[in-house]
């Protein structure tokens, strides 16, 4: 039948010259478009390209088959692949939560493929760090993230959004199909000469309106029954010579129109945005197709050229604009694979200490980001370029993980090793035997200090018991050399007299003299000599005193805390304690390095806050952590003048 063959847009107008056709364009960004324009064989190769009116009429069938699809053009598309999982969870939800689910439906595939790229890559990370930890377990390998159950709840929100659409599409297009197709067996029924011309003019303008409202209809069936409807309003034009005039109205009318789509399609081949620009010009196809009835056969052939070669022109700028971005993807493919070389060399260069292999490891994180941050390369060359990046990725794990396996055996050696001197040294905690149990005691302390690391989780465990044993043993022997001394015997009676001494003293109330007064008591409390081991709770007298006469002077908190230290620390070292002074110089390191890591942190929560919009009006929790700060530092200061008194002690 002739209106089953008349599918071309032009030929609503007039003849058309298939040749001289504008080439459509395609464009990355837009999928729908590139499956109609290009036919593809089975070897690959582009078999032709469509026209671009030909690819403008199908994409348009798509969207006129689902209007939501037209939305989807307004929702730029984002690089996914340089997003974090935590981000790729958040604009998943934000979309599936805003956005209608065909114009998301681009968004949420190229969402689900970085997720599942990026969460690959951690599930290996995560197994490879089981393995080797786990060398000698039966124990089987499981990881479970919280950002994949909400990914997971999340896309399935817009799974059953996209499944009720489509029934519900479905439902739509087969009815309104039916209803355009009545329409047009009315319209091909409709020239009737016995009929009133007034009469059939209403009822070619029902059957107009009707068309208008009947809703969309499935995309493979939009182009033969919009044409064949096309075909049988011309007809009814043709039909129309007997009212010419209203007939010339209308061609007048419908030339007005076309025209000014003209003449807007120029104004679009100075837009700057080129994708732009094409959805408008896809609009305006539309609009010359489905809105806007025939012109008059002397205008046909002449407005219709004017349109192609507008649009050819907006083709033309869009295929320049593709072919830059090919280009881009081109450049963006050298970059990957210059990074994929740096990784194996990575993955080749063997280093022997901890502190070398957390410099490499930062090295490979700063990679794999430049890797995810370059952007896209050509579709047909991504699989193989992500999986020269895993494989150099996987090849420098292994190599860490074999660094890491050899130190895990030395470790369980040395663990060995130093349990035997625990085992040793608990033989002999209870020895009396002091002239051949010390210096056996003695070199188990010195093995102990040759031997390298233990695994971290059993490190603090064995300490504490060596060290338990060996000062229970030397607690022992101090006892007993002291029981021996008469001279600390006499040294323990004349401090305790002189304790009752130093309980009637009264403070003048003058800050010099009563200060001077309490370090005169406490270089002569000196000069009484040592006391027995036994006898040792004296000094905690002595030092009870002392602390209740420092409260009353107004000194400050450092200048109370030094005082005291430099007491005690004198007392161990006329006592010969290099045990307790040893114990006392690692405690103040260690504290000294939790102070500052506290510090470092307050530090980095301040950096946050002044980061922010209100910085500069500081709320209470900002000043709080200031003062925090303050305190701490206060306090590092005293503990570094005691490590300093210390170490001057030792010289």
């Amino acid at each position: 039948m002739l209106e089953e063959t008349n599918d071309n847009l032009p030929q609503a107008d007039g003849n058309y010259d298939r040749e001289k056709a504008p080439s459509v364009q395609t464009d990355p960004a837009d999928d729908s478009v590139l499956n109609n324009v290009l036919a593809v064989g089975e070897d690959g190769d582009v078999l032709k390209k469509k026209s671009a009116q030909d690819a403008i009429d199908d994409s348009n069938a798509e969207e006129s088959e689902d209007e939501t699809l037209k939305e989807r053009h307004t929702l730029p598309m984002k690089d996914y692949g340089t997003f974090s999982l935590e981000q790729l969870v958040d604009a998943l939800k934000e979309l599936v939560v805003t956005d209608t689910v065909m114009s998301i439906k681009e968004h949420v595939d190229e969402i689900k493929k970085a997720f599942t790229v990026e969460f690959n890559h951690l599930i290996e990370e995560k197994k490879e760090e089981f393995n080797a930890e786990n060398t000698d377990s039966n124990e089987e390998f499981e990881y479970h993230s919280p950002l994949k159950s909400k990914f997971d709840e999340a896309y399935s929100v817009y799974k059953t959004k996209l499944n009720t659409h489509f029934k519900s599409l479905q439902t739509n297009l087969k009815g309104n199909l039916e209803d355009r197709l009545a329409i047009v067996e009315e319209l091909k029924n409709l020239i009737n000469p016995q009929e009133n011309i007034k009469d059939t003019l209403k009822h070619f303008n029902e059957l107009r309106e009707r068309w208008k409202n009947a809703g969309p209809i499935p995309k493979d069936k939009y182009n033969h029954v919009w044409n064949n409807f096309h075909f049988h309003v011309e007809n009814f034009y043709d039909y129309l010579h007997l009212d010419r005039e209203a007939r010339d109205l209308d061609f007048k009318h419908n030339l007005d129109q076309k025209q000014k789509i003209i003449a807007r399609v120029e104004e679009l081949t100075q837009e700057a945005d080129v994708n732009k620009a094409f959805r408008e010009l896809q609009d305006l196809h539309r609009m010359w197709k489905e809105d806007i009835g025939p012109v008059s056969k002397d205008h046909r052939d002449e407005i219709w050229n004017q349109f192609s070669e507008l649009t050819k022109k907006i083709h033309d700028k869009r295929e320049v604009l593709f072919e830059n971005l090919k280009e881009l993807e081109v450049e963006n493919l050298i970059k990957k694979k210059e990074v994929i070389v740096k990784l194996d060399q990575l993955a080749i260069e063997k280093v022997n200490t901890h502190s070398q292999w957390l410099a490499q490891i930062d090295k490979v994180e700063a990679l794999r980001s430049d890797f995810f941050a370059i952007g896209k390369v050509p579709t047909e060359v991504n699989e193989a370029t992500w999986a020269g990046f895993k494989s150099a990725v996987r090849k420098f794990n292994s190599l860490k993980n074999s660094f890491y396996k050899e130190i895990k055996k030395d470790q369980t050696d040395n663990l060995n090793k130093k349990m035997a001197l625990v085992e040793k040294a608990k033989a002999l905690r209870e020895s009396t035997d002091y002239s051949s149990s010390t210096p056996v005691m003695k070199k188990i302390q010195d093995e102990w200090k040759q031997i390298g690391h233990v695994p971290r989780k059993y490190s603090d465990k064995i300490w504490k018991e060596f060290k338990e044993a060996c000062n229970h043993y030397f607690d022992n022997l101090k006892e007993h050399k002291s029981e021996e001394n008469s001279e600390e015997v006499e040294s323990f009676d004349k401090k305790k007299a002189y304790l009752e001494t130093l309980r009637s003293f009264e403070m003048t109330g003058d800050h010099k003299i009563d200060l001077d007064a309490i370090k005169m008591h406490i270089e002569n409390w000196k000069q009484l000599g040592k006391v027995p081991f036994s006898r040792r709770h004296i000094e905690g007298k002595f030092n009870k005193i002392l602390d209740a006469l420092f409260e009353k002077l107004s000194l400050s908190k450092k200048e109370t805390d030094m005082l005291r230290f430099t007491n005690r620390i004198d007392s161990l070292s006329e006592n010969n304690d290099t045990r307790k002074l040893d114990n006392e110089k690692i405690f103040l390191m260690r504290k000294i390095d939790e102070v500052q890591n506290e510090i470092f942190q307050l530090e980095n929560n301040i950096q946050f806050f002044t980061n922010t919009k209100n910085a500069k009006k500081e709320n209470s929790i900002v000043l709080e952590v200031r003062k925090n700060i303050a305190v701490h530092k206060e306090g590092l200061a005293v503990l570094k003048d005691k490590l300093h008194q210390l170490r001057e002690l030792d010289q």
